[in-house]
C-alpha cells in the first residue's frame, strides 16, 4: 500500500480524501500547515506528497523549494483553477506535475498512479542510454555524468529518457507529455517546456553544449549519438 502526504490546510477536504484514496487502496496522513508538512515530507515516509500552494506558516512554493534540497519525492501541487501562474511556479521549483482545483477523484487517482509508475522499480534493469558521458539508466531511474549522480525528478528523467531514444529525431510535445507526465497535452499547457528547461539547466553545469534542440512546431531533439545497452 502506498503511503500519501496530503499538505493542505483544507480538513473537510483531507477527510475526503482520507475515505476515497483508502478506497483506492492508498494510505493517506494529512497535515495541515507548511511548517508541519516540510517537516513529515523529509522524513521519507512517503511515496507520493499532494501539496496546496496556499498554506500557513510555510506556503506550498517555499515548502517545495525547500524540500528539493533534500528529497526528489515525487510532488504533484494542487493549485487553484484560473491561476496558471501557480502551475508555472510549482514546476519552476520542483514539482512532477500539478492538478487544479477542484478535481474529481478518478482525476487525482490517475495523476498519482501517472507519478508514481515513474518511480516504481522496473521488473528488469531496463535499458541504459548514454551520449557525451551521460548515463540515463531507464529501469533504475538513475541518471549518472562519468559516474556522478544527477538529481533529476522523476518527470524530467521521462523527458530526458524520451529524448534519447529517439536520437537526432524530433519529438513532439504531446507525445513527450503522455511518455513523461502520462496525460494528454492540454491548451495552454507548459508543462513540457518547463521540464525541458529545467533538464537543460541541470545537464549545463557538465555538459559545454546540452544538445536538447528546439524544433519550432515539431518539439525537442537529442542532436547527439546515444548507444544503447541492456
Amino acid at each position: 500500500m502506498s503511503r500519501i502526504l496530503l499538505i493542505d490546510d483544507d480538513i473537510d477536504l483531507a477527510s475526503l480524501l482520507k475515505e476515497l484514496l483508502q478506497y483506492e487502496g492508498y494510505e493517506l496522513d494529512a497535515v495541515h500547515d507548511g511548517a508541519a508538512g516540510l517537516a513529515l515530507a523529509k522524513t521519507g515516509q512517503h511515496e507520493l506528497v499532494l501539496l496546496d500552494v496556499m498554506l500557513p506558516k510555510l506556503n506550498g512554493f517555499e515548502l517545495l523549494k525547500q524540500l528539493r534540497q533534500h528529497s526528489s519525492i515525487p510532488v504533484i501541487m494542487l493549485t487553484a483553477r484560473g491561476e496558471p501562474a501557480d502551475r508555472v511556479l510549482g514546476l519552476e521549483h520542483g514539482a512532477d506535475d500539478y492538478l487544479p482545483k477542484p478535481f474529481t477523484e478518478a482525476e487525482l487517482v490517475a495523476r498519482m498512479k501517472a507519478v508514481l509508475r515513474r518511480y516504481q522499480p522496473a521488473q528488469d534493469m531496463g535499458e541504459l542510454l548514454q551520449s557525451l558521458g551521460l548515463s540515463v539508466h531507464i529501469g533504475k531511474q538513475e541518471v549518472q555524468w562519468q559516474g556522478e549522480m544527477l538529481s533529476l525528478t522523476s518527470a524530467e528523467l521521462a523527458m530526458l529518457a524520451c529524448l534519447m531514444e529517439s536520437p537526432g529525431q524530433p519529438v513532439d510535445k504531446e507525445t513527450l507529455s503522455q511518455h513523461a507526465l502520462g496525460r494528454r497535452l492540454m491548451p495552454f499547457d507548459r508543462s513540457v517546456d518547463m521540464h525541458v528547461s529545467h533538464v537543460r539547466k541541470k545537464l549545463a553545469d557538465y555538459l559545454p553544449e546540452v544538445p536538447i534542440k528546439t524544433m519550432r512546431g515539431r518539439g525537442y531533439c537529442w542532436s547527439a549519438e546515444v548507444t544503447r545497452s541492456a
